[in-house]
């Protein structure tokens, strides 16, 4: 009883509730988003980057992991990139292929359309072709991710201040070196709806105002472990440049990134192509991280759409459990999958394009070596690259579980104004409602 007696007699009055603080918004977000790139493809980033570069800070993203998301269509339990980018686009689901319509095909409003109508600046980074399926989700509505020529006419019409990316050829009619049959030339019409046009590295690095259209490649930009800079600027770059034409809106700015030949890797299962397109995507996200904090009013969130490949770091060798696995030996690799093809089909002796993806010919077991060998003497590219592949991952004992797309949550990272709404596991459609939330954006009357 004392003791009780002398516990009550602190205080016979409740403190009054705090006030709740307003929510503070961010004036500008920078959605990022890494195509195909499931946990343990940032995991396979981290390790190569300590462990082989020597850098020990880890990836810029991985301070501002905040949750995850799960990643199914509405018609499927593993989506495509057209389902997922609309997810996050327009905060609704859909069916695996659909750009920016819903199960109907019906138009849902994006991110991009109602930011211009609330007097934001937007734009649209990627290193696929800007016709592909996430980017098209943000600037177009079609009923199948493949119209690419319509996709592409809708995007210089939408107002979008900044189109970077590969395609060229969509914009472009067959007589001119592209693949549009309507004739139409849009790089003519861009230019008269008021676009800086650039085709060319040098034509890109002097961009100095919107609207800017930047057209790096006919089709997709090249993967990282192949571009060559005096041609293509990289995803850093573009990013780079994306925010100093948009900073100076006063009303502020949308701007979606995505690091898309992750996936493309991905596909293919070449584990060096996907690893260095994914360092090259975390470079692009320093720049915005340095941006929002020297800005301080800027919202980073970053996913990705869902994981492919399937990709796993350890594995079964020879019917046993290997507790290892070696990011060391990605480390010889100098060209992706598709740079070995190129060489293959221009001729290249065999031995050479083994060591340029990072194999000693004369150190490869004797059936490997000959199924290598016989596969380009052949022209046979899919055997060469898909034995290739098989030796590199039995190698640095990773494994890969399918050439598409698995139903695995994925990643989320926020940093800035707004980063706490996207603690937590939460559906892809939650990510692109709360962006536009935080924005003040109304998504349905967009």
């Amino acid at each position: 009883m004392p003791a009780l007696a002398a516990c009550s007699s602190t205080s016979t009055t409740a403190p009054p509730p705090a006030e709740p603080r307003a929510e503070v918004r961010p004036k500008n977000v920078i959605l990022f988003i890494s195509d195909g790139c499931g946990p343990a493809s940032f995991t396979m980033a981290r390790a190569y980057r300590r462990d082989v570069l020597g850098r020990d800070e880890g990836l810029a993203l991985d301070p501002y992991l905040v949750g995850t998301v799960q990643t199914h269509a509405a018609d499927t339990r593993v989506t495509d990139s057209a389902a997922g980018a609309t997810a996050f686009a327009c905060g609704v689901k859909t069916y695996n292929g659909a750009i920016a319509v819903d199960t109907l095909r019906q138009p849902l409003g994006t991110l991009v359309e109602a930011a211009e109508a609330r007097g934001l600046a937007t734009g649209l980074v990627a290193t696929s072709t800007i016709t592909h399926a996430t980017p098209a989700a943000f600037s177009a509505h079609v009923p199948a991710r493949g119209m690419t020529a319509e996709i592409a006419a809708q995007q210089i019409t939408r107002g979008i201040d900044v189109l970077f990316g590969g395609g060229l050829r969509d914009y472009l009619p067959v007589a001119e070196g592209g693949s549009r049959q309507d004739g139409r030339n849009l790089l003519q019409e861009a230019r008269a709806a008021g676009y800086t046009v650039a085709t060319t590295r040098d034509a890109f690095d002097r961009l100095d105002a919107a609207p800017a259209l930047a057209l790096m490649a006919p089709g997709h930009m090249a993967y990282e472990l192949d571009r060559n800079g005096a041609e293509q600027p990289s995803l850093a770059e573009m990013t780079r440049k994306a925010l100093d034409l948009l900073a100076g809106d006063p009303d502020g700015f949308f701007l979606m990134v995505e690091g898309s030949r992750i996936d493309h890797a991905a596909h293919g299962n070449d584990a060096a192509g996907h690893l260095h397109d994914i360092l090259a995507y975390d470079e692009a996200v320093a720049v915005a991280l340095a941006f929002a904090r020297e800005e301080g009013h800027t919202l980073v969130v970053a996913t990705s759409d869902h994981e492919t490949g399937g990709l796993t770091l350890g594995r079964s060798l020879d019917g046993r459990g290997v507790y290892a696995w070696y990011p060391e030996v990605l480390a010889g690799v100098r060209r992706s999958n598709e740079g070995l093809a190129k060489m293959l089909e221009a001729g290249a002796d065999p031995a050479a394009v083994l060591r340029a993806g990072g194999l000693d010919p004369d150190d490869l077991d004797a059936a490997d070596r000959q199924a290598l060998l016989d596969a380009a003497e052949e022209g046979d590219t899919g055997a060469f690259l898909a034995r290739y592949n098989d030796v590199i991952a039995r190698r640095a004992v990773i494994g890969w579980t399918t050439t598409g797309h698995t139903g695995v949550d994925v990643n989320l990272y926020a940093f800035g104004p707004g980063a706490d709404r996207f603690r937590g596991n939460q559906d892809n459609t939650d990510v692109g409602r709360r962006l536009a939330d935080l924005l003040g954006l109304d998504l349905p009357a967009a």
